[in-house]
């Protein structure tokens, strides 16, 4: 099936039941697609999951097919609701990368989420104004003047809707090492002007995008009245497919890394009434392609960051306290002395060969992958850096069980794995279909006999193919 097969697909299960793609008076001129992002967080690739979601090469193709499927590229609005710079301090270059990123697949404006000042304020204002792509924050201010931080508010104008959006975020935000510069002032008091002044200019439709969590957003858009829809951003939600109700307002479960996207759809109201909207979120798996051109620059910033951090040894946690004078990792070239045939059974299976699927794709010194790929990451006398694959590299004898140093209790106590140690690993994200009963038998040193093998993912068959659902 085509991109464009796919699209048409896709957006007429999502307003076939609204009857939003029907015949009748409206004109076509006259309707505006919204398509909206919140809580990316730099995830600038698939996530590393069980059914790899997300990433920018497929929200861009997604976002193109949208256009094309329009024959209006005015008509399609996209805008992000915050939080899309990265958690780890190390990956500072990816923010910059994401809001060109962002650029690049036309988001027309953005909310501020609290993370996005990990870094300074004029680190973010600087580099979202080198992206050209818009900040909105509706209830962040200077702390010398009360002045705007940022654009409170912005309009407009999609498939001859106008339209109005605005961000906020709690009062309660840390802002990092922008506190002493900004504070976030009333959300209530800043969304009632907002959406005054945003009637006042003419917009027939109000976004509030929203850093505020699920259960505060709902609160505020009960307490003001004229916010059409909300795209749920600053925490994760449970993502419910089509767009909830909060009185006459619609929510967006936006969700978080960029796995999905939120598709609203708004059509002129019969003789000039309100505007009707119908919107529902959908998620961004292997069924949808990539866009070739993201997807090459998505690589090649990935494989220079993740060289910048190998360079500078920053990626991992230093040495504990102490070296190895107390209970440590021994490395699984001392297991091997006395339990060759249990290393040679380790040998077949994914455990054994868990560091080459990172170094292959020149991710071995990505924090969010690296620590399920190696043993004893940080820990005395474990893996560091990615110097140590020699020794601690792949989840060996020790990812299971336990220090080495503490041998003896193994002897005395037994060795048995308990569910909690694979469970650190194999989460609901990367392995829903885990359960220890089936994948138990595979990394057994006696498995039984006529042992089928488990069901390949779709992340397992990225990887054979090059394509590594891991994020850098």
């Amino acid at each position: 099936m085509g991109v464009r097969e796919r699209l048409d697909r896709s957006l007429l299960m999502v307003f076939a039941v609204a009857g939003a793609l029907s015949s009748g008076c409206d004109r076509p001129g006259e309707r505006a697609l919204i398509v909206t992002t919140n809580d990316v967080i730099a995830k600038t690739s698939p996530c590393g999951c069980h059914t790899p979601k997300g990433g920018f090469a497929r929200r861009a193709a997604f976002m193109d097919s949208v256009r094309a499927a329009r024959n209006n590229r005015n008509a399609v609005l996209a805008l992000d609701a915050g939080g899309f710079f990265p958690v780890v301090e190390d990956e500072r270059d990816a923010g910059a990368f994401t809001l060109a990123a962002m650029a690049r697949m036309g988001v027309a404006a953005a909310g501020v989420g609290a993370n996005d000042l990990r870094f300074g304020y004029s680190y973010l204002r600087e580099h979202a104004r080198a992206a050209g792509v818009p900040l909105l924050a509706a209830n962040l201010e200077r702390r010398d003047t009360h002045a705007s931080a940022f654009e409170r508010w912005r309009l407009f104008h999609a498939g001859g809707v106008a339209v109005g959006a605005f961000s906020l975020m709690p009062e309660s935000a840390d802002l990092g090492p922008a506190r002493d510069t900004l504070v976030a002032a009333s959300p209530q008091n800043a969304a009632h002007a907002a959406v005054d002044s945003l009637r006042a200019a003419g917009a027939q439709v109000i976004i509030l995008l929203s850093q505020l969590g699920e259960p505060w957003g709902d609160s505020l858009v009960a307490r003001v009245p004229g916010i059409d829809l909300i795209v749920q951003g600053g925490g994760m939600v449970p993502i419910r497919a089509d767009g909830r109700r909060i009185g006459r307002t619609v929510a967006i479960e936006g969700g978080t890394q960029g796995w999905q996207v939120g598709v609203a759809e708004v059509r002129p109201g019969a003789g000039g009434g309100s505007p009707r909207l119908d919107a529902r979120t959908i998620v961004l798996g292997p069924e949808y392609p990539m866009q070739p051109a993201m997807a090459a620059s998505v690589k090649a910033f990935e494989d220079s960051l993740n060289a910048r951090l190998r360079a500078r040894k920053a990626a991992f946690a230093p040495l504990a306290p102490g070296g190895t004078s107390g209970p440590h990792y021994v490395g699984m070239s001392n297991c091997v002395n006395c339990h060759a045939s249990e290393y040679a059974q380790w040998q077949s299976t994914a455990h054994s060969h868990a560091w080459k699927t990172l170094a292959d794709q020149h991710k071995e010194s990505t924090p969010s992958c690296v620590p399920c790929h190696v043993t004893a990451l940080g820990e005395p006398g474990g893996f560091q850096t990615a110097d140590d694959a020699s020794r601690f590299g792949n989840v060996q004898c020790e990812a299971c069980h336990g220090m080495g140093s503490d041998h003896k209790q193994w002897v005395d106590h037994g060795s048995a794995v308990p569910e909690a140690t694979c469970r650190g690993c194999h989460t609901a994200e990367t392995s829903p279909t885990f359960s220890m009963a089936a994948y138990r038998p595979h990394v057994l040193h006696d498995p039984p006999p006529g042992l089928q093998p488990l069901p390949q993912s779709p992340a397992a068959k990225l990887m054979r193919s090059g394509q590594h659902p891991h994020r850098r």
